[in-house]
């Protein structure tokens, strides 16, 4: 079976964002870039399928600028087979995404898509669910834990009453949560070993997708400060204050 796993270039979720001075955009001068962590649980979850003798074949794809086979290297490091770069300076949003991937499926057809369910840069939360849309395939969000059985994959999903199982026939889109696995580190020889794994570089011309933006980013900005909080000696001084003060009750 053909996995084809999902890999996006972010800044390294240590590093503190900071907007740009004029406002246009997040500054990525000198800022340490990185595998999206949910991307990273999918790399791991499609390996250790492989390693369970159920996989045979992991491609990773990853879609941006040129600098992005930083992370397919890093995602053959972990135990990819081969790796794809729909390159472009564009800043492609999810629906151009799903559409590519949808491309990269039609030409590679993959029994199963892993992706992470977000980003931590947009948080859009919607790429995954666009490309099941978009092929056809049966889908599975927000998976604790994968199951292969034959021509179908168990997947238990997290929902915000608790956990729910679906059964989908393969082909099919999962996307990943948190605590559907631990992710490895990449050993020093599987670092050397990637750097001769073979990696395709395509463009969106080639796939035939028009990947310009829909939505317009007109300002990025820092969040507000907080106001520190206060401590209070009792209940009553508690409701005085919320009753007189902040006048919420």
């Amino acid at each position: 079976m053909k996995v084809l796993v999902a890999v996006k270039r972010v800044v390294d979720y240590n590093v503190k964002v900071r907007p740009k001075s004029d406002g246009t955009g997040v500054d990525l001068n000198n800022v340490k870039m990185a595998i999206n962590p949910f991307c990273e649980i999918a790399i791991e979850e499609a390996v250790r399928l492989k390693e369970k003798g159920v996989v045979t074949e992991i491609v990773a794809v990853s879609i941006g600028a040129k600098v992005s086979q930083e992370q397919i290297r890093t995602a053959l490091a972990l135990g990819a087979d081969r790796g794809i770069l729909v390159e472009t300076d564009v800043e492609v949003q999810p629906l151009a995404i799903a559409k590519l991937l949808k491309a990269v499926c039609d030409k590679e057809q993959p029994q199963m898509v892993i992706l992470g369910k977000q980003a931590i840069d947009g948080d859009n939360n919607q790429t995954g669910q666009m490309l099941a849309a978009l092929t056809g395939m049966s889908q599975g969000t927000f998976a604790s834990e994968v199951v292969v059985e034959g021509d179908s994959v168990t997947v238990t999903r997290e929902v915000d009453s608790g956990s729910q199982v679906v059964k989908l026939s393969l082909p099919a889109v999962v996307t990943t949560d948190l605590r559907l696995n631990e992710p490895r580190y990449a050993s020093l020889p599987n670092i050397m070993k990637a750097k001769k794994k073979p990696m395709d570089v395509l463009t969106p011309e080639e796939l035939g997708v028009d990947v310009t933006p829909r939505v317009t980013t007109l300002k990025v900005e820092p969040p507000a400060e907080r106001k520190a909080g206060i401590k209070v000696a009792d209940v009553a001084e508690l409701v005085e204050k919320l009753k007189n003060e902040a006048k919420v009750i």
